[in-house]
């Protein structure tokens, strides 16, 4: 029965779609239901990348509070709409606006990228913004020899300090994200001694000494492609327990093992089909960002659309 009524809900929401010109963009780690049936499936990148070239006149954006933001920002003159109410990113609300200005005032010859993990009214002091995606290629061509001023998140300034051999001023000195944060590097070695065959895939928010001991280290879309196009048949996935699923259904020949079953982002699942639906309908939750902040925040935000 639950199979007939989530069909019937999906044929509901593609007309609904189609009367009001509508996109839904999803991330990675929703739900599958929700993924089946939005028009853009991604990480931040991959969304950013979506929401930046949307021709509809209502966007959906399952995700976290950033993740709409950034979509109103792009769209200023569309519909952008939350299935939900506080799907708030613990990562995001790390680094204020006011801690990045007294940061940029010690560090004055210093270029400001940050992770696309932020509020609009904090990207808008940015030079810059990233995802794990692209910070590679971005964080090279900025700055020069001067120091790069990067936040919120410590371990992905890590992996970007590693990975470029920048010089790197984290602000705050230890911002993380609660989900990947969880997973240990005692909690890697117990999956390897569990599964001594599987090749390790982790996302760039894990600590550091998990980030040291991977065989892929990358976004959420590079995880699924490495895995895919690897001659291994086990992985180890160092992320939020639904990019294992995800992963599942890519590649359903291989097989994916949870480093951490404790990974899972709540506020991601917040989204279901019945919520999509009743945004389309009722047009609730709609979400805005200031005019004078949002033109600030597109800046660094199409600066990285160009750059990578």
């Amino acid at each position: 029965m639950q199979n007939i009524i989530d069909k019937g809900r999906i044929e509901r929401i593609e007309k609904l779609k189609r009367e009001k010109n509508a996109i839904i963009l999803a991330h990675n780690y929703e739900r599958a239901e929700v993924r089946a049936v939005a028009d853009a499936v991604g990480g931040s990148s991959g969304l950013t990348e979506a929401a930046s070239e949307a021709g509809a006149d209502m966007i959906i954006v399952c995700g976290v509070d950033f993740m709409t933001e950034m979509a109103a920002v792009l769209n200023p003159d569309k519909k952008v709409l939350s299935p939900v109410r506080n799907a708030v990113c613990p990562l995001a609300r790390q680094l204020s606006r006011e801690e990045l200005n007294e940061a940029k005032k010690e560090n004055p010859g210093a270029e400001v990228l940050l992770y696309m993990n932020s509020l609009a009214n904090t990207i808008a002091l940015a030079d810059c913004v990233c995802t794990a995606a692209n910070a590679f290629q971005v964080a090279e061509m900025m700055g020069g020899d001067s120091p790069l001023l990067f936040g919120p998140d410590h371990c992905v300034s890590y992996y970007i300090r590693k990975g470029t051999g920048k010089e790197i001023i984290t602000v705050p000195e230890r911002g993380f994200c609660p989900v990947h944060y969880k997973i240990s590097l005692a909690d890697l070695m117990k999956a390897k001694e569990m599964h001594p065959g599987a090749k390790v895939v982790a996302h760039p928010e894990c600590r550091p000494e998990v980030q040291d001991h991977t065989d892929y280290l990358g976004s959420t879309g590079g995880i699924v492609r490495f895995c895919k196009e690897s001659e291994g048949q086990e992985f180890l996935v160092a992320a939020d327990v639904g990019l294992s699923s995800m992963l599942r259904n890519e590649a359903p020949d291989k097989t994916f093992y949870p480093v951490s079953e404790a990974t899972i982002c709540a506020r991601m699942k917040m989204p279901t089909l019945a919520k999509v639906e009743e945004a389309i309908v009722t047009e609730k939750f709609r979400v805005t960002v200031p005019r004078e902040i949002a033109d600030a925040a597109r800046i660094p935000i199409e600066r990285m659309l160009g750059l990578s």
